[in-house]
């Protein structure tokens, strides 16, 4: 929670920053036997600030905002709360800003596809750096991968060379997770409507984000699902498939229209079919909690990993740098910190610690939806 409000401050004033970011605050609705919204109300209360939450009753939320969720189906549902501070950020032109920002102050920016790590002869030097796609090497001291999804597959030929054993492989520190998103074209009236509403957390089922300057209402379907294979040397391992992210089965996309017609069944009644459609992925921890980490085995003693966002971490956007850099210089960012963020020996046990996101832990397959969508 205290990165949270340390994120917030910097969204809030940065001049850089601040024109993305939209505090319209957010609605979370709870279902019924669920205590994450307690649970998530109780770190507001333990960090030192005043808890700016309040209990919003379910009729409430059907008349507030002009009305916006008047027919939404709420049975399943035992309880909500509004957090006035909360907001959203549009993530595509905040992280064009800080990229242009970047390269001002003398970053020097490269695009290529990365095909493998590279190994110093000697076993005790670590990695030599990255070979791209196009043949190219980029060597450095020390290598940062902050790869998201993609981790395991990026790793996976550096663990067999080095014959590592499955504890000490990334899988079992982060897993590939995704989830559908669709967007829906607003008219200038429609978007004058939804203007008005703050994000909505519809328990587990997703949420919906206000529109934007480019007038699109987003849904995301929160069920998210993974992608295992297994590599040349017989390891499992979860990446996003290749191939267009623009590819969602028909399996999905039925659960996401049905999600939406339970949240504003209006959208679509009044003829309105999402304009476009897309997989968005991330890489979840079995804490959901970052992993901003030296790599523990010796071999690798100057790789380090910043991944494991785990769908709600990309509002650390103006902050999480600082931390990843001092990872990188031996400093520590205090007990707390160090602890949620470092190599988990648990593994996918998760050592009895309960996340805060556990809902993002995907249970399913995409090729099972991909299948059904061909039966």
């Amino acid at each position: 929670m205290e990165l949270g409000y340390e994120a917030i401050d910097i969204w809030s004033s940065s001049p850089l920053l601040k024109p993305f970011y939209h505090q319209t605050g957010w609605v979370s609705l709870d279902e019924k036997g669920s205590d994450l919204a307690e649970r998530m109300r109780k770190n507001f209360r333990q960090c030192g600030r005043k808890d700016p939450t309040s209990d919003m009753s379910l009729e409430n939320i059907q008349v507030a905002w002009d009305g916006v969720l008047r027919e939404a189906d709420l049975d399943k549902f035992g309880s909500a709360y509004w957090n006035p501070e909360a907001g959203w950020a549009e993530a595509d032109k905040a992280v064009e800003a800080m990229l242009k920002e970047a390269t001002m102050r003398g970053v020097n920016y490269l695009q290529g596809n990365i095909v493998e790590l590279l190994l110093h002869e000697s076993p005790t030097r670590g990695v030599r750096g990255v070979k791209l796609s196009s043949g190219k090497v980029i060597e450095a001291d020390k290598v940062v991968l902050a790869t998201g999804a993609w981790t395991s597959q990026l790793m996976s030929t550096t663990e067999d060379i080095l014959d590592m054993e499955e504890e000490i492989r990334v899988e079992q520190q982060v897993k590939a997770a995704g989830v559908c998103v669709a967007h829906f074209k607003l008219s200038k009236e429609e978007k004058e409507r939804y203007d008005k509403m703050p994000v909505i957390i519809y328990g587990e089922e997703g949420d919906i984000q206000p529109p934007p300057t480019s007038s699109f209402l987003k849904f995301t379907n929160g069920r998210t699902f993974t992608n295992t294979i297994m590599t040349s040397s017989n390891h499992i391992i979860s990446a996003p498939p290749p191939g267009s992210q623009a590819h969602v089965p028909q399996v999905l996309k039925a659960e996401t229209t049905s999600i939406v017609n339970d949240i504003m069944p209006r959208v679509q009644r009044e003829g309105q079919s999402a304009a476009y459609w897309r997989l968005c992925w991330d890489s979840v921890t079995p804490t959901q909690d970052q992993l901003i980490t030296r790599h523990p085995d010796a071999r690798l003693n100057n790789l380090f990993l910043a991944v494991g966002g785990s769908f709600h971490s990309w509002k650390f956007l103006p902050i999480i740098g600082k931390y990843v850099a001092n990872v990188l210089n031996g400093v520590s960012n205090g007990k707390a910190k160090d602890a949620s963020w470092e190599w988990k020996r648990a593994g996918w046990s998760g050592g009895g610690i309960q996340g805060a996101h556990e809902k993002v832990i995907p249970k399913r397959e995409l090729r099972d939806l991909d299948n059904a969508t061909r039966l």
